[in-house]
């Protein structure tokens, strides 16, 4: 896998829109009873929401701020502090304080959530889908209405899940290299129910948790509804770089590491065993607790350790069967450190009482029976055929990927913008993701996703693959022809 490009200083500062907002003045005015610091917040939070402050701008100073409205610095410092509490702003040390993409909105915009009809939707990540998904379907809903369904469909305890359950949760978890008790696991509603839950338990509003400097949506979303900063790190083609982690842990300040070492979205980075040894080396010494996001690992066939066996006291795993078994099985396990069971399983209750016992119970039939295990080989001969065509067809312009991934990182070409890519293969029936859902921090990327799952035919991706490279090697248009009536 090749290294990740890394951005100039001019492709940062052309990507944060800099002079875009060197006019902004927004204007108070005043209401009864309605503190200046709140008037100042609302007006950053209206100016984000309709984009006169672009994701990525950065903000003026507090000083300089003050000095334009006529205020105290401590109103400004105020304001700001209550954007970035509430997901608008976000402050880097050192560099100043920044517009926070709102994810949840871009990747809407982005990612498809239905059937596009003649668009060809490689614009997010789902397994593969053949005849053999339908057929293991088919037999577990007949084997279910013909069996005694009230030991699964009758109970609402316990919280964590029912003890057939984790029995089998247990299991699929030693294939990934994770011992575990059963009462350290939880059965949750997929990997970003998993998610919420870990990072929930440990990090209150205002605390900074690292992560990939590209990395899944998923948890740049948390940071904007749990309050927390995020921030990104710099990675290699193994993800995380240990020297900037422990750059930043030594500053201090630091809650959680948030990262995917497995087959890692959008990159498709793997760490290896003695890189996850260093990170959770680091993370023992400063005490930093380490939540892995392995919603891919199943799909790996070369044995790697896990942060919550090196680190019993720090370290969360998450994992599910929508990315390597079936898309729709909606089903995840959560192992947490023993003293935080009781703690994870009283927010499990008050934010989904408990998983959703049917399909936990198909999970736990077909890892019994093999079928999952069985399914996942199918995803993974399918990912390689998929992936030999991605290297073949667009070979060159690949940043990041692995030949057991499910997406592709492609570099964006010179003259292109990854806006207008994106809406050039829109044109060309394509559904495609640029980089800012993933971005964890100022910056650009200048790298589109292409995802490789569903029900493709691969007639039907060679096609689209074939469409994106002439794309490619097209020069842009001299303006945007989509903005024309």
């Amino acid at each position: 896998m090749r290294e990740l490009p890394r951005p100039s200083e001019s492709q940062s500062t052309l990507f944060q829109h800099e002079t875009r907002i060197a006019d902004w003045r927004p204007k108070l005015t005043k209401r009864k009873g309605i503190t200046k610091h709140k008037l100042l917040t609302e007006r950053i939070i209206a100016d984000i929401d309709a984009d006169i402050l672009p994701p990525h701008a950065r903000m003026p100073t507090h000083r300089e701020l003050a000095r334009q409205l006529g205020v105290s610095v401590q109103t400004v410092s105020l304001s700001y502090q209550e954007a970035e509490r509430r997901g608008y702003l976000r402050g880097e040390v050192g560099r100043g304080t920044f517009v926070r993409s709102r994810v949840t909105e871009k990747a809407d915009r982005f990612m498809l959530d239905r059937d596009p009809g003649a668009t060809v939707d490689l614009s997010i990540i789902r397994a593969i889908y053949t005849e053999a998904h339908e057929d293991a379907s088919r037999t577990v809903m007949r084997r279910l209405a013909q069996s005694d369904n009230s030991a699964f469909m009758r109970p609402c305890r316990p919280i964590a899940g029912l003890e057939r359950h984790r029995a089998a949760a247990q299991l699929w978890l030693k294939g990934l290299g994770v011992e575990a008790a059963t009462d350290r696991i939880l059965i949750t509603n997929g990997a970003a129910h998993g998610l919420f839950l870990a990072v929930a338990a440990i990090v209150q509003p205002g605390e900074t948790v690292l992560t990939e400097r590209l990395t899944d949506h998923g948890i740049i979303g948390l940071a904007n509804v749990l309050g927390f900063t995020l921030r990104g790190l710099s990675t290699d083609s193994e993800g995380i770089l240990p020297e900037a982690f422990e750059e930043a842990c030594a500053a201090g300040g630091v809650t959680a590491l948030v990262l995917i070492p497995s087959l890692g979205n959008p990159t498709s980075h793997v760490m290896g065993a003695e890189r996850r040894r260093v990170i959770a080396a680091i993370a023992r010494r400063y005490g930093i607790y380490v939540v892995e996001d392995e919603v891919y690992k199943p799909l790996l066939e070369t044995p790697l350790p896990s942060f919550t066996d090196l680190l019993p006291d720090l370290g969360f795993f998450v994992t599910s069967f929508t990315k390597s078994v079936l898309t729709g099985l909606r089903v995840g396990y959560l192992v947490v450190p023993p003293q935080y069971s009781i703690r994870v399983a009283s927010i499990m209750r008050v934010t989904s009482w408990s998983a959703t016992n049917l399909p936990a119970e198909i999970a736990s039939l077909w890892i019994e029976d093999g079928t999952a295990l069985n399914l996942v080989d199918l995803q993974r001969r399918e990912v390689r055929a998929r992936q030999a065509l991605v290297s073949e067809t667009l070979g060159e312009h690949i940043a990041g990927t692995h030949s057991l991934s499910l997406c592709a990182w492609l570099k964006v070409p010179p003259r292109w913008t990854e806006e207008g890519l994106v809406r050039m293969l829109a044109q060309k029936n394509i559904a495609v993701t640029p980089s800012d859902p993933f971005m964890a921090g100022a910056g650009g990327a200048g790298g589109i996703r292409i995802c490789l799952g569903g029900r493709l035919s691969h007639a039907t991706l060679g096609r689209s693959l074939r469409t994106i490279s002439e794309t490619f090697d097209q020069l842009p248009p001299v303006f945007d022809t989509s903005s024309i009536a």
